[in-house]
């Protein structure tokens, strides 16, 4: 598992300054922002409805570049799609620390709203691998 440092999360405002100073920002109607964090909550519990009674303590998280870079790229080829970032943490992380921040701009709100949801479905599907730590 990877054992580095969680990451210092990025300024959102930073990056919507950044997306509106580029010109395809004119043709864009709508940004959404996706802000996953670690929960108490076991994932099975939200998920499944399986209670087996233990609470979240913190989890390992880490991802593969790669696969991230490649659901970026997906991403970008969606309609109405100009701008896509992505920041994902790593290492060990606690209750209320961020895990992922996605920013999604485009030209609709529908198009906008599936870029977002297909990103994040594959990110947290196929990208990283969380371990969460039960107390």
């Amino acid at each position: 598992m990877n054992e580095k440092m969680k990451k210092t999360a990025p300024s959102i405002d930073e990056w919507l300054r950044e997306v509106k100073k580029d010109p395809e920002a004119l043709q864009e109607g709508m940004f959404l922002v996706h802000n996953g964090i670690v929960r108490q909550t076991p994932k099975a519990k939200v998920r499944q409805g399986v209670d087996d009674g233990s609470l979240i303590q913190g989890m390992m998280f880490s991802y593969d570049a790669e696969k991230v870079e490649a659901a970026i790229t997906e991403t970008r080829k969606m309609d109405g799609i100009f701008h896509v970032k992505v920041w994902l943490n790593e290492g060990h992380l606690e209750l209320g620390d961020d895990i992922m921040y996605v920013l999604i701009g485009g030209d609709i709100r529908p198009h906008v709203v599936d870029a977002l949801q297909f990103l994040v479905e594959t990110i947290k599907t196929t990208c990283v691998i969380e371990t969460e730590i039960r107390g």
